[in-house]
């Protein structure tokens, strides 16, 4: 089995069983993102205890490769320190921007290396990036809310 098939089964897995999909009642923040080229929309609520991540918390509409994005951002994100957490994101980041060029540090991404080919296609990295920029969205009012 090579790689890429792999990485797709990966991604349908997280599809058909995702993680953390579920708003729980208590948040700290609530954030609603919407992808307005394709329609992919997620609600996350965050909740931070102790200077760490103790949940994220989802529901969502859209592709495969937006919902099992936000799945596995749920469970890696989940136990790290926002510190942490922006390192991660960014490692994601530098990921969807390297346009296929980038295979991702497994040891920061765990599963989500399985979106380095998506990368390639510019149309989908708005979809795989959904549920990241919610997180992003939702760390920094929580932030400035603590201020």
């Amino acid at each position: 089995m090579n790689l890429d098939n792999l990485y797709q089964e990966v991604i349908l897995d997280h599809y058909k069983h995702p993680e953390n999909k579920k708003l729980s009642v208590e948040k700290d923040i609530q954030v609603h993102h919407l992808n307005p080229s394709c329609g992919d929309e997620v609600t996350l609520n965050l909740t931070l205890e102790s200077g760490r991540i103790s949940n994220i918390s989802w529901e969502g509409n859209g592709c495969s490769i937006s919902m099992a994005s936000t799945s596995i951002m749920s469970t890696l994100l989940m136990g790290k320190s926002p510190d942490d957490a922006k390192k991660i994101l960014d490692s994601f980041m530098e990921l969807m921007q390297s346009k296929g060029s980038a295979k991702g540090d497994e040891l920061i991404l765990e599963d989500a290396v399985a979106f380095a080919g998506v990368s390639k296609y510019p149309a989908r990295i708005k979809c795989a990036l959904l549920g990241w920029m919610a997180y992003k969205d939702a760390s920094l009012q929580v932030e400035a809310k603590s201020k």
